[in-house]
């Protein structure tokens, strides 16, 4: 193994990962010495290949789909937010030994929107489609940003309502069925289904938009999601993707394994560029 710090991403299928080129691109610009490689790990394999990876000297892992889940209870100590979430994104090895999981999907998400996007969370009505593991992600550090109130609408009633259950406690937070939206209004609509990755939206009535409300996918592809382009038909005044989200989560793990903040706007701009051309 390389005399370099090692860093890697698990996950299945990972072919497709940005995140090598982020991490590398986070180095360079913040003159770390390290090494980050994008390795197909299944998730009968993952307990095994993360003993292997730290055991030969690795620092730090991300872990995406199908892997998040297992991280969490792989992770000897957890941040509140992951603790929340019931999912881990970034392990990080400590001085002691102990490996440290943690959550930054959401604060990736609240970096976007604020920091990128200039849009305000506190005192906003959110709507966020989904109950599954991407809502459950983002929730918390949402929550942290004191909006108005959050509602999740699912297809199955059960999971949104047991997930706001979960997360009553830090703020106000409601979930519905899709027939319950109609009539609804929002500042900021969330997309957290897995129904762009099929080129596919949820079953979302019309007139759910607010004046000057923002629409956000957390999947991102090279062209414009169905969720993008319904929420352009439907007079959103900005209509977003996740291909900020995945930079600044990316730079928050890096934060956590390096102790250096990089810069990420240049970055979300360069991918941006790439996918247009």
């Amino acid at each position: 193994m390389s005399h370099k710090d090692q860093y890697a991403v698990f996950g299945s299928p990972i072919k497709h990962s940005k995140s090598p080129r982020i991490h590398q691109f986070f180095a360079q610009q913040t003159q770390q010495d390290l090494e980050y490689r994008a390795v197909l790990v299944p998730a009968e394999q993952f307990e095994l290949a993360v003993n292997d990876f730290f055991a030969k000297g690795g620092r730090g892992l991300n872990c995406t789909v199908p892997l998040k889940e297992l991280a969490w209870v792989y992770a000897d100590k957890k941040t509140e937010r992951a603790e929340l979430s019931k999912a881990v994104n970034t392990l990080a090895l400590q001085k002691d030994g102990s490996v440290l999981g943690d959550n930054t999907d959401g604060l990736g998400l609240v970096a976007d929107l604020k920091k990128n996007n200039a849009l305000q969370l506190t005192a906003k009505k959110i709507l966020i489609l989904g109950a599954g593991g991407a809502a459950r992600g983002i929730i918390g550090p949402i929550q942290d940003e004191l909006p108005e109130a959050i509602t999740i609408a699912n297809r199955t009633l059960d999971k949104a309502l047991n997930l706001a259950t979960e997360f009553v406690h830090k703020g106000p937070v409601v979930a519905c069925g899709y027939e319950d939206l109609i009539g609804l209004s929002f500042d900021l609509i969330i997309n957290a289904t897995s129904a762009s990755l099929s080129d596919d939206l949820p079953p979302l009535p019309a007139g759910l938009l607010r004046d000057n409300a923002c629409c956000y996918d957390l999947a991102y592809a090279n062209k414009p999601t169905a969720f993008v382009r319904w929420a352009r038909a439907q007079g959103a005044l900005k209509s977003l993707d996740g291909l900020g989200m995945l930079v600044e989560q990316a730079a928050e793990a890096f934060y956590l394994w390096r102790g250096v903040r990089p810069e990420s706007a240049g970055l979300i701009r360069l991918l941006d560029a790439e996918r247009a051309s």
